[in-house]
């Protein structure tokens, strides 16, 4: 029973690792689905056909963000085909050392075969039995006649057993091999058609490269308001800390009076006369005041955004391209054509909403350039959405992941894009490495 027992339970093993390297195939092939879905969209989004250096500079950058993501694809691909390569081999090991292992039973349980044929008559079993010396020998032989039939079922159970773990890897071995290959193709596929957007790159460039005047007057312009903006952010942002700084100072105060009280009220229920606090005067000398930035439920919500880095959503409805990057960076192909951006701006299709990262409190809302514009705050961690046509919340509002914020401005070129950046409390922070992709 024993044996069985163990046999069955092997045999659940096998099954549940057999089902975990299929998983792990099919959840590499929906992932690859969704980046491909995301990319697919991405190459919908309107690009102006307008041949002044404000368009053409827009559409360089779609163009490079396309880019840039085709590439980030195509690395998953070929990481994804290591992985299942390696899978492939460990799956292939596993198949020899089933096969051999089912070699190994099937010799067993015809050795067993034939010689229970040999011995096959009751006469013959019920004479070795009988032809003993004593009972103790006699109950030994019985003994030995019933668990060598036991055993031959075992070894019969074994060998139906290997052949299905055998059948069942041939099959995840397939499977493995059939998901490697689509890869491959996916691969070749998406390196064609990386090759003919660096080819239409270049082809920008060329003809942004005679006009280096006017790209130095657009980046100028760009600037300036990216400046203003900032200072905008800037200033509420220091009021924000200003008020955290002000709740936590009365949240230490509010302690340390609950712990006077607390003393106060020992020192009676043991009887100690407070005849010493009026040596003061009357007054209870209190605590020494602890400094805090931030209260203890903003420590809590900084601690939980803390611990999804790299796994908060794209501020962002629908398809999008992230078309300006975080901090100071030279665009490749131009002469002395330098950026400096304090967020990332994100391309989206019209009519795409600005969405919040992670829970908070919407904490300022103002108006630039007509447009309105949008900070969250989530503990020490404050979050701005930028370029905003309407707004859905107010100041105070709470507000979920993912929950919409307003509508994100287009432009008369067709552009929808979102300057988004993340802060924590003054310092500027790249998004990128905070945002799941």
């Amino acid at each position: 029973m024993v044996k069985i027992i163990s046999l069955i339970f092997v045999c659940l093993l096998c099954v549940s690792v057999n089902a975990q390297s299929t998983r792990k195939i099919r959840q590499l092939e929906k992932q690859h689905a969704e980046l491909q879905k995301q990319i697919s969209e991405s190459e919908t989004l309107l690009k102006s056909t307008k041949k002044d250096v404000k368009s053409q500079l827009d559409n360089l950058a779609l163009l490079s963000g396309q880019i840039d993501e085709r590439k980030k694809y195509i690395e998953t691909i070929e990481n994804d085909v290591k992985t299942i390569q390696l899978e492939i081999d460990r799956v292939q090991r596993e198949l020899e050392e089933l096969q051999a292992e089912l070699v190994d039973k099937q010799n067993k349980y015809k050795q067993s075969v034939t010689y229970m044929y040999k011995n096959r008559s009751i006469q013959e079993k019920l004479l070795f039995v009988f032809s003993a010396d004593n009972l103790s020998q006699m109950y030994r032989r019985m003994r030995y006649v019933q668990q060598y039939a036991d055993y031959q079922r075992l070894q019969g159970m074994e060998v139906k057993r290997k052949q299905k773990q055998v059948a069942e890897k041939k099959n995840v071995l397939l499977a493995s091999k059939e998901s490697k290959e689509n890869l491959l193709k996916q691969g070749e596929a998406e390196k064609a058609k990386l090759e003919a957007q660096e080819q239409e790159r270049k082809a920008l460039l060329a003809n942004l490269q005679k006009k280096q005047k006017g790209i130095q007057n657009e980046i100028r312009k760009k600037r300036a308001s990216a400046e203003k903006l900032n200072a905008q952010i800037d200033r509420l942002i220091a009021i924000e800390i200003e008020k955290a700084r002000k709740r936590a100072e009365e949240e230490a105060r509010r302690k340390a009076e609950e712990a006077r009280k607390q003393a106060e009220l020992a020192a009676k229920k043991g009887g100690k006369s407070t005849a010493t606090a009026g040596k003061t005067g009357g007054k209870t000398a209190s605590p020494k005041m602890e400094t805090f930035k931030v209260d203890s439920e903003d420590r809590r919500l900084s601690g939980v955004f803390e611990q999804n880095r790299g796994r908060l959503p794209i501020p962002v409805t629908g398809p999008y391209v992230i078309v300006g990057h975080y901090g100071q960076y030279q665009v490749e192909g131009l002469r002395n054509v330098r950026l400096d951006n304090k967020g990332v701006d994100i391309k989206g299709k019209q009519g795409a909403q600005a969405r919040a990262i992670f829970d908070g409190e919407v904490s300022a809302i103002f108006q630039y350039n007509g447009l309105a514009n949008v900070l969250v705050r989530h503990g020490s961690y404050i979050s701005v959405y930028c370029n905003l046509s309407s707004v859905t919340v107010r100041k105070g509002s709470k507000v979920k992941t993912r929950d919409t914020l307003g509508q994100i401005h287009t432009d008369k070129d067709g552009n929808t894009i979102l300057h988004f950046q993340l802060r924590k409390e003054t310092a500027k922070l790249n998004p990128e490495i905070w945002l799941g992709r």
